[in-house]
């Protein structure tokens, strides 16, 4: 609990300390902490898409940065943990003895930020295209300085703005690294570092204990996303779940290829729709580590739809794609504890960017819009909430028509389809109608 409060902690300091208002309003930011070795000890409750793929960034990191006290390493490339180039992530070590010679981090703390726009073809940088370099500007682990953050904030429409939020993501690992240092020197170093792993070998148990309750076998599902955007469509997803005892098998390698529009996944993105359900099946005390996946194994192919790699453009497969892992997860499962498993929810994040103007009057708004929870066997889905991989709050109006030339002049909940009457039905989905004051440029 003490190091699930650090989490909490930065995440309200990155919270407040933004200037966007997706981050600031609809919180789309994730924060953690790791041990020496890059394995997850603690996170907040955040956002899923990120913080099971935020490992990967972090040991990507390590491995390519050798980072001194008090400095930090910024990474949005996807095909080094990330999961979207919007998504940027900084890693701070936490040193036991900062004055030691030779000394290694005993300790990182880490957080994950949707920046409205990064670059690329169309506001927002989620656009239709078939190059990962058409959808902004891609930085591979490197130290945070004066030179890297003018790089990354100048590719933007909005530079300020994205200044303004990387200052709140540095300012967030500040205080998540001086509250673990407050713990290195209540605790020790050693004892710390014990209790951490032990923390995580308790996660392992637990979730042995998770798999074994589900019945022996192997359990297949299928899902197709509709098209890529562009050329393709019935795009093939296909899962063979095997348990055996406590090991749970997920093999997506009969998954279509990568695709030429956006909506490849990198494996970070897979990986990150596998910890989620899984997680979901626990106790919903149990701590959130590294350890949940110790039983766990996931097989993907490389160059395919669930393991795309460079150049593939993947701006979608971070928000579309990824809640179809999880339909597909879901659907495996359904068929060894059906009386467990809810209907599939909206499929979607439903994501609008609205951005134009130049200069000073330059303007990019981001937003996931949520839907309907499927209903489970004995229970509704809930109407008009973000479901699975995004775990954001909506844009209040107030607030968008303050930042904003535009205005909401619709937001309801969809009306229900007449004749519904029988069992548990799912949670009905939003209508969000926008009136842009100046010319913009819209994707959906």
């Amino acid at each position: 609990s003490l190091l699930q409060s650090v989490a909490d902690e930065m995440g309200v300091v990155l919270m407040r300390a933004a200037f966007s208002p997706n981050i600031k309003e609809r919180r789309d930011h994730s924060c953690a902490l790791f041990d020496s070795e890059g394995r997850l000890l603690a996170q907040a409750a955040h956002i899923p898409v990120h913080l099971g793929s935020m490992p990967m960034s972090v040991l990507s990191a390590i491995a390519s940065v050798p980072m001194l006290p008090g400095q930090s390493v910024m990474v949005n490339d996807p095909y080094a943990g990330g999961t979207h180039l919007p998504d940027l992530t900084i890693v701070t070590p936490v040193y036991a003895d900062k004055s030691a010679r030779d000394a290694t981090p005993a300790f990182y703390v880490a957080n994950r930020a949707h920046h409205a726009d990064v670059g690329g073809l169309v506001p927002g940088s989620l656009p239709l295209s078939d190059h990962i370099d058409h959808e902004g500007v891609r930085v591979a682990p490197v130290p945070v300085t004066p030179e890297t953050r003018a790089h990354f904030c100048a590719a933007s429409r909005t530079p300020g703005e994205r200044e303004g939020d990387l200052s709140a993501q540095l300012a967030a690992n500040r205080v998540g690294a001086d509250r673990v240092s407050e713990l290195i020197h209540r605790f020790g170093e050693a004892e710390l570092r014990n209790r951490t792993s032990t923390l995580r070998s308790y996660s392992a148990r637990l979730m042995g204990q998770v798999i074994a309750a589900i019945p022996d076998g192997t359990y297949t599902s299928e899902d197709w996303m509709d098209g890529d955007g562009l050329s393709v469509s019935d795009v093939r997803l296909a899962l063979a779940l095997t348990i055996a005892g406590e090991q749970a098998t997920f093999d997506f390698r009969e998954s279509d290829d990568k695709v030429p529009g956006p909506i490849n996944a990198v494996r970070a993105i897979t990986l990150s729709a596998v910890f989620y359900v899984m997680r979901c099946l626990g106790p919903e005390d149990m701590p959130t580590t590294s350890g949940c996946l110790t039983p766990i194994t996931v097989l993907t192919r490389p160059g395919s739809l669930l393991d795309a790699r460079y150049p593939a453009p993947v701006a979608a497969g971070n928000v579309e794609t990824s809640q179809r892992i999880v339909d597909l997860v879901f659907r495996a499962l359904s068929g060894a504890i059906p009386d467990q498993i809810p209907a599939a929810s909206s499929g979607t994040m439903s994501n609008v960017c609205l951005g134009g103007g130049e200069d000073e009057e330059a303007f990019v708004y981001y937003e996931t819009i949520g839907g309907g929870a499927g209903a489970g066997p004995t229970w509704d889905g809930t109407s008009g909430v973000h479901t699975h991989m995004t775990n954001t709050l909506n844009t209040p109006i107030e607030a968008f028509e303050h930042a904003y030339p535009a205005r909401i002049t619709a937001y309801h909940l969809r009306e229900v389809q007449a004749g519904v009457d029988q069992g548990y039905t799912g949670g009905r989905g939003i209508v969000r109608e926008y009136e842009a004051l100046v010319p913009t440029t819209a994707t959906v």
